[in-house]
């Protein structure tokens, strides 16, 4: 995720590839090397690698850092449940356009929920002393509705006029809509930070007001809860270019896992890549899909879950999703229950975004176990039971991705979130970052893999590289 104390994503990308990056005389190597080395094997990376085998560029290899393809979408064994720990939903679902995750999500059939987010204000619960009043609650959503509105206008008309962006704080604002209490935190919280994974002062107006996602795929979301794992999707992608075994297994040589990567030179003539186990690669061209976080590592999400020995919130029609409203901003905000996805688990769910999930990330699971505890007692009583276990993914932590998904930032033009997938010589990018409309989505992820393969195409074909930077002082 981009740091909200940069104020220039560009700045940060050029000078971290100054480091990375270096001009290095490349002798032509005897033996045949690939055309493109794709660097991670995530969505994006996985996107472009198969855009550019459509388009007839067949001499690739693949280099992941991990033991598995899929990079954040990832499933784990908790609890005796198959759980996601990264991407969960798919977001954008019932529109006038199709969206291609969920194109796949239904070719292969994944099972899926979908995401009733209607009664939160009959679920909205006090620090302490149980549900506020429905009514209560329904009328700050309403408002909420209207900022939400006076925002998208607000940003339609700025676009028009070619104005400076303004953060969504300072449209709220404008509007004489900026919360304080408890409750209005925890609903402002649940429209903003819970979509973005940081707070409206951070969040750029123009780039999220209407978010093209919604305004364009529809405005349902739908969770994945299917043995398989949502990763299912970036392996249906692999396998229609990548060759696999009578088991389905991919085993094409082109693909290598276990393959860090730890430097990169290139020239005029060519690139030179070296792993961490010493192995070192040559190709005409790469194309790097690491997440920004890597580049500028801020943690952006994390959802820990949490299975009990007996259910003890409300359940049926209406229940998934409930809210905690604390004094502290963020506080375990936004809970859900999930009985229709894992039946008679009892499994919660809770997530918490930017400062605070940095926070909870870096102490131990039992320091966050008991602060679960002492919110679940707050909202349903001192007797219920302990959880039985705790799953806490450490996504920040991770050195291969830094954080979850990216957020475009107040302050980012749209020229400098250009220049961060615009190539750099031979070196070319993409992920999900690099969309220019559905940044921090998995569709946002395939889409920005089969655009920047797209980039790269005539290049290699006719030599039309036109689309070129160079590092700042070269």
């Amino acid at each position: 995720m981009v740091n909200n104390k940069e104020r220039s994503m560009v700045a940060s990308l050029l000078a971290v590839m100054a480091v990375v990056l270096s001009f290095f005389s490349i002798a032509q190597a005897a033996a045949k090397v690939p055309t493109v080395i794709v660097v991670g094997a995530g969505m994006s990376g996985i996107s472009a690698a198969k855009t550019l085998s459509d388009a007839g560029i067949k001499n690739i290899l693949i280099l992941e850092a991990t033991d598995r393809i899929g990079g954040r979408i990832h499933k784990t064994n908790f609890a005796g449940l198959s759980v996601e720990m990264g991407a969960n939903w798919v977001e954008g679902v019932g529109g006038s356009e199709m969206n291609p995750i969920w194109e796949m999500v239904n070719k292969i059939k994944l099972k899926t929920f979908f995401s009733d987010y209607d009664n939160v204000s009959s679920n909205t619960y006090k620090q302490v002393g149980g549900l506020y009043a429905e009514s209560v609650a329904q009328h700050l959503l309403d408002s909420l509705d209207n900022v939400v509105e006076f925002s998208e206008n607000l940003s339609t008309l700025l676009t028009a006029k070619k104005q400076e962006d303004i953060s969504v704080l300072t449209a709220q604002r404008l509007k004489n809509r900026v919360p304080s209490t408890p409750l209005e935190m925890a609903i402002d919280y649940y429209n903003y930070d819970y979509e973005f994974a940081e707070p409206p002062r951070v969040t750029s107006l123009q780039n999220t007001a209407p978010l093209p996602t919604f305004a364009n795929f529809g405005e349902d979301l739908y969770f994945v809860g299917d043995s398989r794992g949502y990763e299912s999707v970036v392996h249906y992608v692999a396998k229609q270019f990548l060759t696999t075994n009578k088991d389905g297994q991919i085993t094409d040589p082109r693909l290598l896992l276990n393959k860090a990567v730890v430097q990169i030179t290139y020239s005029p003539s060519g690139v030179i890549i070296k792993t961490e186990d010493g192995s070192v690669y040559r190709a005409e061209y790469v194309m790097l899909s690491p997440s920004i976080g890597v580049l500028q590592s801020t943690l952006i999400d994390f959802k820990p879950d949490l299975p009990f020995p007996y259910k003890f919130w409300p359940a049926g029609n209406g229940t998934e999703f409930f809210l905690y409203a604390h004094e502290k901003r963020g506080y375990y905000t936004i809970w859900q229950q999930l009985e229709r996805e894992y039946p008679g688990a009892n499994v919660l769910l809770v997530t918490v975004t930017d400062d605070e999930s940095k926070r909870i990330e870096q102490q131990p699971d039992s320091d966050t176990k008991a602060e679960v505890m002492g919110v679940l007692r707050a909202m349903f009583g001192k007797n219920i039971p302990e959880a039985t276990d705790i799953l806490v993914p450490r996504w920040w932590s991770n050195r291969f991705y830094k954080g979850t998904f990216s957020n475009w930032p107040i302050g980012v033009s749209r020229f400098e979130f250009d220049q961060i997938r615009a190539p750099v010589g031979r070196v070319y990018f993409t992920g999900e970052h690099t969309s220019q409309h559905y940044n921090g989505y998995v569709h946002g992820a395939y889409l920005a893999g089969i655009d920047s393969a797209n980039i790269l195409i005539p290049c290699i074909k006719k030599g039309a590289c036109t689309y070129h930077v160079q590092p700042k002082g070269t």
